[in-house]
């Protein structure tokens, strides 16, 4: 007979899980200790003891209590806890179902303040019985999380089966996000893709204060990491909220990509413990709504009722009695339809990217710090789409279709508001009005045209490209270095001057320049058409008080920097 393991020795601290807008501690993870004081070196070892012994169930059962009845003791409202399961767990011999629950009743915890966290190191053997399992939970109203998301090889496959409500991306994607392009575009797609299935995103490992400013620009959810706490054994210690870290601003600006409220309906909400008799009165009262949201005890939008689909009983004869049921109460969640859902500082640009991808939809629902704000309407989409595009197009330039000088304030106010590390571009043509005067108006726009083209198929949808007017374009980057922006703007250069050739005729290529006036009327030489740049890095310690007071200066330098190169100004 196996020695029984002495699991008073066990302890478990708790890690902050931060709502990324607002500051506010969303849930604590737990986290084993002590497992080297009953004989283990790893916390690896002692979960392939418990496997390998096939003891998993009884003794993760053991350890679950201690960390809820533990977690009881954390004075934050409405924290949820999330758990970490080993998959081996669903296969033991001896697993039964209900025991997380009688845990739960026990010490008087709400299921739904529950998240089981999965993982891809331990493939499930049995996709059945793992499906099983995961429907029990989600049918107890305990949430389920995917943890490490991107290091396995089936992270998608276990995404789809398991339905669900978070994703955790590893800490190796998180690392340095601000300054690897190819770990920003990864974790911007699996943001894009959860929110389109209506999954919240946790970026995990967070230890710097340009990380969090990376994952809040591609909209993550939740943070968590030893930036704001590493895990604790002391439940005193989690705070509430975290808002009052310095970098946790808001930004009261209102931009042009700014959803505004006047388009967001207030539809009441009822919550998901109402009886169905409760959404029958509802549609009775609420004449006009087609539907009703269902939050939460938080507040926070879990989908939507639709009227049609509960006709059926509401008109049946019986069917007011039966609503009046006690039994029927747990069954509401059956009626719920998934919604697409923003946060309301996300913007205009994506709220219409999140409709557009589920066209089944009514409408999308607005969050605000993670609480059910309202509801805009297929129509008010339609308005909010149509005057962003116009004012996309009142400030465009007519020529390039490039955003215009109102734009580049907001990304400069975006840079300041959020100290981002950045590079801002000037660029201008050299000798372009001799060539102009020269060629005429119709090849000095082909021209232009030409180098917008260059500058978009270099620079990727991270990179922000503006048209100034005229000659003079900007361009703008985020928490990319300085040597690798000048290794692009170099590369620009370069072929916009092989390009532009194609321009003239034989004769002034054979020669290398062109005989024009000069702005003094002066007949003289002019070199075929080059652009040539200034490059300011924008630091922390930057101020835009300075960048102001450098922009004179800014096309001056520029002019007087000998192609390729561009200049850094010191701020």
């Amino acid at each position: 007979m196996e020695t029984e393991l002495d699991l008073s020795k066990i302890d478990f601290a708790y890690q902050p899980i931060i709502n990324t807008q607002s500051g506010k501690t969303f849930a604590v993870e737990a986290l084993i200790r002590n497992y080297q004081e009953i004989g283990f070196q790893s916390i690896n070892d002692f979960f392939d003891y418990l496997a390998n012994k096939e003891i998993l169930f009884d003794y993760d059962i053991k350890l679950r209590k201690i960390a809820i009845k533990k977690f009881t003791l954390i004075d934050v409202p409405n924290l949820k806890l999330f758990y970490n399961i080993d998959n081996r767990f669903f296969t033991m011999p001896n697993r039964a179902f209900g025991k997380t629950a009688e845990i739960l009743e026990e010490l008087d915890l709400s299921s739904d303040r529950l998240c089981f966290e999965l993982t891809e190191h331990n493939p499930f053997s049995d996709e059945n019985l793992f499906q099983e399992a995961i429907q029990n939970y989600k049918k107890d109203n305990i949430n389920i999380a995917i943890d490490d998301f991107g290091t396995g090889v089936s992270g998608l496959h276990l995404l789809y089966i398991s339905d669900a409500n978070f994703v955790k991306i590893d800490k190796f994607f998180i690392t340095n996000i601000d300054i690897d392009q190819k770990k920003r575009l990864f974790c911007s797609s699996v943001v894009e893709m959860a929110h389109i299935m209506g999954i919240r995103v946790i970026a995990e490992g967070i230890e710097r204060v340009e990380e969090y400013f990376t994952c809040k620009d591609i909209k993550v959810d939740y943070l968590q990491g030893f930036l704001f706490c590493r895990p604790t054994l002391n439940v005193s210690e989690v705070k509430k909220s975290y808002k009052n870290m310095s970098f946790f601003k808001k930004d009261k600006r209102l931009t042009s990509n700014s959803i505004d409220k006047s388009f967001i309906e207030k539809i009441d909400a009822i919550n998901e413990d109402s009886s169905l008799h409760d959404l029958f009165v509802y549609f009775k009262e609420h004449t006009k709504n087609t539907f009703v949201p269902i939050v939460n005890r938080e507040k926070q939008i879990l989908g939507a009722i639709y009227e049609v689909d509960i006709k059926q009983i509401s008109y049946s004869q019986y069917g007011l009695s039966l609503a009046k049921n006690q039994s029927f109460k747990a069954k509401l969640k059956h009626y719920l339809r998934p919604v697409p859902e923003i946060d309301i500082s996300w913007g205009i640009d994506k709220a219409l990217e999140i409709f557009n991808m589920r066209n089944d939809a009514k409408g999308i629902f607005v969050s605000k710090d993670s609480k059910y704000y309202g509801f805009i309407s297929l129509n008010n989409l339609l308005s909010l789409s149509y005057k962003r595009n116009l004012e996309i197009a009142q400030n465009q330039n007519p020529l390039t279709k490039l955003p215009g000088n109102n734009q580049i304030d907001d990304f400069i106010y975006n840079v300041f508001n959020n100290n981002y590390q950045s590079q801002i571009i000037y660029f201008d043509f050299n000798d372009f009005k001799p060539f102009n005067d020269t060629y005429g108006f119709r090849l000095g726009d082909r021209a232009i045209l030409m180098f917008s083209e260059i500058l978009q198929k270099n620079l990727s949808r991270e990179s922000f490209i503006a048209h100034i007017g005229g000659d003079d374009f900007f361009v703008g980057f985020i928490n990319s270095t300085f040597e690798y922006v000048n290794e692009v703007i170099g590369h620009i250069q370069s072929e916009f001057e092989i390009s532009v050739q194609s321009l003239y005729n034989e004769e002034d290529i054979k020669k290398g320049f062109i005989t024009a006036k000069d702005r003094f009327g002066v007949e003289r030489d002019f070199k075929l058409l080059s652009v040539s740049c200034a490059i300011i890095e924008i630091c922390k310690k930057s101020s835009l008080e300075n960048l102001n007071s450098k922009l004179g200066e800014f096309k001056k330098l520029s002019k007087r920097v000998d192609y390729p190169f561009g200049v850094c100004l010191d701020m």
